[in-house]
Formats: structure tokens, C-alpha cells, sequence
């Protein structure tokens, strides 16, 4: 009998598709890539998939991973795909190819299936990565075959479907919208939430923390240390990508921060709308981006701004194992040396604010900087240098005259 590696969560997708694969003659191992997910039991989920006819389950532990080598440099890119969204869920999908492709490896599993739409992203960022990893593997994608499609044609089926085996799932007809989580975020799509006019932050129940109205109402400050670009402090206590993330998902969640409603354009075509939170992310990105203001030059970081929408994108659609994105990751481990010290945050009712920053390596001179005299700077040699930067329309002016 054939065999196929799973990438499971439990969630209602891949506990149908766990019984449709066996009924197609596979023998599955199921795979719990262990992200970080806040809202799950991870032994019952794995219980689940034994109980209802899995050959193997088995929990991997990527946590670490996912936020040193994949979630982090993104950060460090500042990368927000259309200019909001920090990427949580694309950033986690070819990790989850990578640790599907590598069980596969070991138990001799001949297929690799996923339980991501024929219309969303997930599918591209699981299915470029794996290739990349194995130009061999076989994909199943079990919402891109009509058969099951004809088995499945909503949720409200594959609900019916859990129901009658008696397979137990969060999703509801009451509450259809689906969600995926991990330490870095949690996303919300589907179901009422499809209809823009929804207010998606009153319709989701959402797992890291309170609404801004129900924060706390005075500030609370906590302070991170970066080293090359990367988080490895809070407030004076040194710890892991992993231990980093999740103390500042519990004070940002707290305080009401990350939480984000967009209507996004998808790489197959169309626009979703999507509800996320991210808090302690959030409140990374704002530290990061205060400290490199201290401590890159102009020339470097305005560089750096043009290329991160196209890694944004690039993340987002699922080219991560490809020479271009070894490139730029080369590139911001270099352009990241310098950005090394402190900031320390201000949370407040959803909101982030810079109270102090901090670096050995800050290239700001107040007295250069300063209105009041002295310093290095004189003001006299502003008048050559804006006499040399506007020969050009000096010159233009006398032969093509503007109308004003």
C-alpha cells in the first residue's frame, strides 16, 4: 500500500482529508509541525489522528527554528507584504514543507499532502518549497482533485463529514471561519468573515490577547536588545528567538497591540479578506525599525526599504529556497551588523510608542544634528551644495520654461 506524509493540524481540512486518503488506499503518517501554536492541545491532537486511522503520528518541534532562521530575518527586512500584513502564516509554510519533506525521507513515504485550497496561497508556498527541497516529491493536494471537491463542496459537507465519524473540530455552521496559528500569529478567513462589511474584530474570537478597549489603561514599558539586527533580550534578561516572541506576545497581547483587518490580493489572482494578530511581532518590527533609524546610514536603509515589499512578496507567494532569496538574506545579515542596543517600548491601548533607544553603534550627532551653533556642520557650505544640486533645473528653466 502506498504511503503519504500528512502535514496535520487536526483542524476540519486535514481531519477530512486524513479519512479520504486512507479510503484512496494510503497509509498516512500524519505530521504536527509544532509552531508554536497557541490555542492547540497538541497530544490530543496527535490522539485524534491515531484514532482515526493514522499508520504514524508524531509531533516536530520547529519552534526555535521558525522564529531564528525564518521569522527574524524577515523582520529584520521590515518586510510587510502590501504594506501591513507581517507575514505571519507565509513565513511558517516552507518550514512545514521542509520538516514534511524530511519524515518522508525517514519512513519512506512515496507522497507528501497538504490540506491548503486550490484557491489560497498556502498551496504555492507549500508546493515551491517542497520542489525546491525534492524536484521529485509527489504533491497531493486534495482541493485541487475534482473528486473530492465533488465529495466536499463546502465546509458545511466536511462538517457533516466530522460529524457523522464522530471526529471532533472547532469549526462550526455557527462560526464557519477557519484559523491557523502559531507563536508568531494567528489568522482568520472564511466564513462571515468573506463579506467585507462584516466586522471581522467582532466576529472573531481571538487567541493573544484583548481588544485595545479592554487593555489596561496606563502605559506598560518593556525593553528589547538587539545584536545584529536579531531580538536577544527583554527587559535585561537574555533569552532564545523562541522565549523572546512568546514574552512579548503576552505583554503586547496585553496591552491590546497587533490585530490588523485586510482585504489582500492572493498570488492566484484574487482579493481575500483576511483578520490577523500579531502582537509581540508588531511590537518587534516597531523596536527594530527605531533602533536601525540610530544606526544605518540613509543610503543602506532607503535600499533596504525598496527591496522589502518584493521579499514581502516573495515570502508571500512562496519563493524562500530560491537563489534570489539566498541573495537578500546574505545581503541583510551584512546590512544588519550595526544594529545592535536598546529600545525601550511604551504600550498603550494598541498602540506602540518609542520611549528610549539606545546603541554603541548610533550614528546620530546631536551636536551636528542640533539647531543651536557648533558641531562640524557649517551651514555656509549648504549654499554650494544646493547650488550643484539645482544646475540641472536651472539649466532646464532657461530652455524649457514652466508656466507658474
Amino acid at each position: 500500500m502506498p504511503s503519504c506524509v500528512l502535514a496535520y493540524s487536526g483542524g476540519l481540512d486535514t481531519s477530512v482529508i486524513l479519512g479520504w486518503l486512507q479510503d484512496e488506499g494510503y497509509d498516512i503518517h500524519a505530521v504536527y509541525v509544532d509552531l508554536g501554536q497557541p490555542c492547540e492541545d497538541r497530544e490530543a491532537i496527535l490522539q485524534k489522528a491515531r484514532d482515526h486511522g493514522a499508520k504514524s503520528s508524531r509531533l516536530v518541534d520547529a519552534r526555535e527554528e521558525l522564529c531564528r532562521d525564518y521569522a527574524f530575518p524577515v523582520l529584520q527586512w521590515q518586510a510587510k507584504y502590501e504594506g501591513i500584513y507581517l507575514l505571519g502564516t507565509s513565513i511558517a509554510r516552507p518550514l512545514i514543507s521542509k520538516v514534511c519533506l524530511q519524515v518522508a525521507r525517514e519512513v519512506g513515504a512515496e507522497a507528501y499532502a497538504h490540506g491548503a485550497t486550490g484557491k489560497g496561497n498556502d498551496q504555492c508556498r507549500f508546493q515551491l518549497a517542497a520542489e525546491a527541497l525534492d524536484p521529485n516529491v509527489k504533491i497531493i493536494a486534495p482541493w485541487r482533485i475534482e473528486k473530492f471537491r465533488s465529495q466536499f463542496p463546502g465546509r458545511t459537507e466536511m462538517i457533516d463529514y466530522c460529524d457523522a465519524k464522530k471526529i471532533p473540530v472547532k469549526a462550526s455552521l455557527a462560526k464557519p471561519y477557519s484559523s491557523d496559528e502559531n507563536c508568531l500569529h494567528i489568522s482568520y478567513e472564511a466564513g462571515s468573515l468573506e463579506d467585507p462589511e462584516v466586522n471581522g474584530q467582532e466576529v472573531v474570537d481571538f487567541g493573544m490577547g484583548v481588544s485595545p478597549q479592554e487593555a489596561p489603561d496606563e502605559i506598560q514599558e518593556v525593553s528589547v536588545r538587539f545584536e545584529s539586527g536579531a531580538p536577544v533580550a527583554m527587559n535585561g534578561e537574555t533569552k532564545s528567538p523562541l522565549a523572546i516572541v512568546e514574552a512579548m506576545n503576552a505583554v503586547a497581547g496585553r496591552n491590546g497591540i497587533g490585530r490588523i483587518d485586510i482585504v489582500e490580493n492572493r498570488f492566484v489572482g484574487m482579493k481575500s479578506r483576511g483578520v490577523y494578530e500579531a502582537p509581540g511581532m508588531t511590537a518587534l518590527y516597531a523596536a527594530h525599525l527605531a533602533l536601525e533609524q540610530l544606526t544605518l546610514d540613509r543610503d543602506l536603509v532607503h535600499l533596504r526599504d525598496r527591496l522589502a515589499p518584493e521579499v514581502a512578496e516573495m515570502v508571500y507567494y512562496g519563493f524562500w529556497f530560491v537563489p534570489k532569496m539566498d541573495a537578500l538574506m546574505a545581503f541583510i545579515r551584512d546590512a544588519q551588523l550595526p544594529v545592535s542596543g536598546e529600545v525601550t517600548l511604551g504600550l498603550y491601548k494598541g498602540n506602540v510608542m518609542i520611549q528610549s533607544r539606545t546603541s554603541p553603534n548610533s550614528l546620530y550627532d546631536a551636536e551636528v544634528a542640533s539647531m543651536e551653533g557648533g558641531g562640524s556642520y557649517d551651514q555656509t557650505d549648504a549654499e554650494g551644495f544646493l547650488r550643484l544640486q539645482g544646475l540641472p533645473s536651472r539649466v532646464l528653466g532657461r530652455v524649457r520654461p514652466r508656466d507658474y
